[in-house]
């Protein structure tokens, strides 16, 4: 009898990690306004500090592999925490979770575009939303570039990605591969500090 409980309750908690993931993901995906680098702080929250899913090193490899896979950036975080919870399934539910959110509220404005769309409160509400996304934005930018743990030989690294991307218009894909070229010819050489 005591083995079929146990099998009862590894069971129940199964269905619990795949309900509670959903659930976590889905209210990441509805309050967050500004698209996947909006929502880090909010990711960060709830599956470092609260649920503690993943650790802060492993979360920062996460979104490195993120950033570099095609695809949207939040349905890419999202699908790798999931497979590290429950594989496949995991990835699954935690994507469906992101997605759903989105394709919810892009559907109903789609039907009741035509009714605000000349509406000069919700322009103004879009207007004051605006610096508030990019404050979303700049926030976890700077505490990534905190835990990336950069150093003198690697800090000028994301200042001259950035620069070769917004001046010269490299394309980040290029960048993304003379980086772990770089990366892995410094790890070669055993240059850390």
């Amino acid at each position: 009898m005591p083995e079929n409980s146990h099998q009862s309750e590894a069971a129940q908690a199964s269905r619990n990690i795949y309900l509670d993931s959903f659930l976590t993901f889905f209210k990441i995906g509805l309050f967050t306004i500004g698209g996947g680098y909006a929502m880090i702080p909010l990711i960060e929250a709830e599956i470092i500090e609260k649920k503690k899913w993943v650790s802060h090193d492993e979360f920062v490899d996460l979104m490195a592999i993120a950033q570099s896979c095609p695809g949207i950036f939040a349905v890419n975080i999202a699908i790798f925490i999931g497979y590290r919870l429950r594989r496949v399934k995991g990835a699954l539910t935690c994507c469906i979770g992101t997605a759903l959110p989105s394709f919810i509220i892009i559907l109903l404005i789609a039907l009741f575009f035509h009714q605000f769309k000349d509406n000069q409160m919700v322009a103004a509400a879009f207007r004051g939303i605006r610096p508030a996304v990019v404050a979303l934005i700049a926030v976890p930018t700077f505490n990534l570039a905190k835990k990336a743990k950069l150093n003198r030989y690697t800090f000028w690294i994301p200042i001259v990605s950035a620069l070769l991307i917004w001046l010269l218009g490299v394309s980040p894909i290029l960048i993304i591969l003379a980086a772990s070229v770089g990366g892995y010819l410094v790890g070669r050489k055993g240059i850390t500090k």
